[in-house]
């Protein structure tokens, strides 16, 4: 493979080995929750159409808390608003862990990521417009996100022996796609706001934050403030998986310098990480998930009616064809402008195999599609059905294609072994990239 001049860097490279080692511990949690949100998608789907289908709606339309706090809500939207609250918190973490002690930090390892999830944005969302110019324009941004948890457990069947930097190049793009996704939510599908609810709910959060800048972790202090400031954003018109985020941003990255500073040890945020990604992983998105992708499809005639949509053959094409040419051209560009290349050993396909896999919307495009349509209509059953089938396609073409990369590494490569001496760092993190 061609080499560029010295002056460029090296995309997709390993990082440094405690990255790569919390990345890993991510990736399993992440792998698990996948499995569970997969399995919890095919129950709904399967219940939905199923004679049972009445108990299904019944469960997800029953209304339940305080109606003088605006909080008397169905199943399904404590679902949407309350525990993925919790699934937005853990990305507030993670952005901030990224961006203050991970390799993000670094402004040649962040350039690469971040100008990947810009063009998995972009995109899509012209390519929605493309199809939906005049008609129903308010739901392009519902092919731009990429959902983690499906997309690792893809990747973990795909692709066992592929090399780790692609499994870190797709976390880190799927970071990045999150605060996106949350920056869009917060602009753009926010349709009434009562300002005396979002000021105060800056009183809870303000002294939130002061607790947890000083490292206090009692759950009886934060808990009650956490759901305050929750339970006031939601009442502000903002959607309520926004104070997930604040939350999570409040949290301190590094140790204090009266507790040994950044070189002692994990700081609040990664274990507070370690808490609650279970619970969001485990918990939260799987039942999202079943609330949330529980559509009646209606049979291969029902399925033809759907797709034949504009807003669905936006919402696939935008998930299939736009986030990985997106994602795919953003590096591509970048690498042309810069003088940048890429790993040794690595090639373009795999780097599309992965930018295949961004396109598995799932999670956080069934919150947008809920945002932008509602739920009830037909076009929020075709939305649904349009993520549901552009995310499976996304998945079985990164899965043939990362298949036969995985073929090809294993042959190649073994399976790396650690050093001998006492670091426990493997070799291949004490070369540079290139070697």
């Amino acid at each position: 493979m061609k080499r560029s001049s010295a002056t460029g860097f090296t995309l997709f490279g390993r990082g440094s080995w405690p990255e790569a080692r919390r990345i890993g511990d991510i990736l399993r949690k992440e792998t698990i929750g996948g499995a569970l949100l997969i399995v919890a998608a095919v129950v709904a789907l399967v219940w939905a159409n199923s004679p049972w289908s009445g108990a299904y709606e019944t469960l997800s339309s029953w209304t339940f808390g305080p109606e003088a706090l605006h909080l008397d809500l169905t199943v399904a939207e404590w679902a949407a608003d309350g525990l993925l609250a919790i699934f937005f918190f853990v990305a507030g973490l993670e952005l901030k862990r990224e961006f203050v002690a991970g390799d993000l930090r670094e402004p040649r390892r962040a350039i690469v990521p971040v100008l990947a999830a810009v063009g998995g944005v972009v995109l899509p969302a012209l390519i929605y417009l493309a199809f939906n110019i005049g008609g129903q324009a308010h739901g392009w941004a519902v092919p731009t996100a990429t959902d983690i948890a499906f997309a690792l457990a893809v990747l973990a069947v795909a692709g066992r022996f592929l090399p780790t930097a692609l499994r870190t190049f797709l976390l880190t793009l799927a970071v990045v796609d999150d605060l996106i996704a949350i920056v869009i939510i917060a602009l753009f599908y926010t349709d009434h706001l009562e300002l005396v609810p979002l000021l105060l709910a800056l009183v809870p959060l303000a002294i939130y934050t002061v607790l947890v800048q000083r490292r206090v972790r009692s759950w009886w202090l934060l808990l009650p403030l956490a759901v305050a400031t929750w339970a006031l954003v939601h009442a502000s018109g903002v959607h309520a998986t926004i104070a997930g985020v604040l939350l999570g941003l409040a949290v301190p990255v590094l140790r204090s310098e009266s507790a040994g500073g950044p070189d002692a040890g994990p700081g609040l945020a990664e274990h507070f990480e370690h808490r609650f990604r279970p619970i969001s992983a485990g918990v939260a998105v799987p039942i999202f998930a079943l609330m949330a992708a529980g559509v009646p499809i209606g049979g291969v005639s029902g399925l033809y009616t759907a797709w034949s949509e504009p807003v669905a053959i936006g919402v696939i094409l935008g998930l299939v064809v736009g986030k990985p040419l997106g994602i795919l051209g953003a590096v591509w560009v970048m690498s042309k402008l810069t003088g940048g290349h890429l790993a040794k050993g690595l090639a373009w396909i795999d780097a599309f195999g992965v930018a295949l896999l961004g396109g598995i919307g799932f999670t956080v495009s069934l919150l947008i599609g809920e945002l932008a349509f509602g739920g009830g209509t037909e076009a929020a059953d075709h939305v649904r059905i349009a993520i549901l089938s552009g995310s499976v396609l996304a998945a079985l073409l990164g899965t043939l294609v990362l298949r036969a990369r995985n073929r090809v590494y294993r042959r190649l490569y073994e399976i790396e072994q650690l050093d001998e001496d006492r670091s426990g760092v493997p070799d291949v993190y004490e070369r540079p990239d290139d070697e």
